[in-house]
């Protein structure tokens, strides 16, 4: 029954209006509003900034740029010819792209709650909170997605596309460092939708922080394949609303991740298999 309950309607919109009695701003003072009001500006505002950086830094190209500029500007020539035959240079070029996720999503908006708005990163998700106690709601949000993982699986677009680092399949070492990577960025990922922005904007917001976050975070998934990015837009209320319940962005992390590996070792076994040596 415990299962059957989290699928209710009433459940759902009985924890958004407890989100809602959270809220912080009820009875505060004009000036006191007035400041929480320009809290809302710079959270946003600093998201904005965040998501242009992480948009148009995370590629690649960037960091080839960066190394025929180096190699310019110390008039060596073969430090750039040694960087396009690197055997790993398209692992280069994702750890690139988790760095700039890491530095946009993660990094920035820590160093902003501590030393900009001065509150504690535990009132961001930054905990583990009571994950525990909604293991249910985890669960019935990374199953369905798990299932459909295997049989899209079978689908050549899918395996295609999964996994993202094409060398993925190479060696152990390339499928650990890929893996790694890519868990790291769901941290940033997850710590900048479920945590900086629904946490910094519930104060103002209350449960309408979640459908603030929706937006971009549909908008991450553009790039991506148009069923997945569909399903974020339910993939991410939910894990809104399960992030504000267990005061904690870590069961978030723990679905993107399961969901992700199974997507990516569903498409290894159906196409290049596992790795044979290290």
């Amino acid at each position: 029954m415990g299962f059957i309950r989290w699928l209710t309607p009433s459940f759902l919109f009985g924890q958004l209006h407890a989100i809602d009695q959270e809220r912080r701003v009820d009875g505060l003072s004009p000036e006191e509003e007035a400041r929480e009001r320009i809290r809302v500006w710079q959270i946003i505002g600093l998201a904005c900034l965040c998501l242009l950086l992480v948009h148009y830094g995370k590629y690649s190209s960037n960091l080839t740029s960066l190394v025929k500029w180096f190699s310019e500007f110390t008039s060596d020539p073969a430090v750039y010819r040694a960087y396009y035959h690197y055997e790993y240079r398209e692992l280069l070029g994702y750890i690139w792209w988790g760095s700039i996720n890491l530095l946009g999503f993660l990094i920035i908006p820590m160093l902003a709650i501590r030393y900009w708005f001065k509150d504690s990163l535990n009132e961001y998700g930054w905990q583990w909170g009571e994950v525990h106690h909604h293991w249910r709601g985890y669960i019935l949000l990374a199953s369905p997605i798990m299932v459909f993982a295997i049989i899209a699986s079978f689908g050549n677009d899918f395996s295609r596309h999964y996994p993202f680092y094409n060398q993925a399949h190479r060696s152990w070492f390339d499928l650990i460092s890929w893996e790694m990577i890519y868990i790291l960025q769901f941290v940033a990922v997850e710590f900048f939708f479920r945590g900086y922005l629904v946490n910094g904007l519930k104060r103002q917001f209350g449960s309408l922080s979640i459908a603030v976050m929706c937006l971009p975070y549909l908008m991450l998934h553009f790039p991506k394949l148009w069923p997945e990015s569909f399903g974020a837009i339910l993939f991410g209320f939910f894990l809104g609303v399960l992030a504000l319940m267990s005061r904690s962005i870590w069961g978030g992390v723990m679905v993107h991740v399961s969901i992700a590996l199974m997507m990516d070792f569903a498409a290894l076994v159906q196409t290049k298999g596992f790795p044979t040596h290290w």
